[in-house]
């Protein structure tokens, strides 16, 4: 998932993450330009899920 993917969907699946994941909050899911793969890390930790899982679970819900 390039930045640019990634910054256009994400106040859509930042409200989606903290449905599926309640423990996520919003300082976890502070985004800056190219910091996306900061903000997966802080979600991979949060969630105990793979980086790939993330970005699978990102992709599926990006619509």
């Amino acid at each position: 998932m390039d930045d640019l993917e990634f910054k256009g969907n994400w106040n859509v699946l930042k409200g989606k993450l903290k449905q599926s994941w309640a423990s996520l909050t919003d300082d976890d899911l502070a985004y800056q330009d190219g910091k996306a793969e900061e903000v997966l890390g802080r979600i991979q930790k949060k969630t105990g899920q793979t980086r790939e899982q993330v970005v699978s679970w990102l992709k599926g819900n990006s619509n």
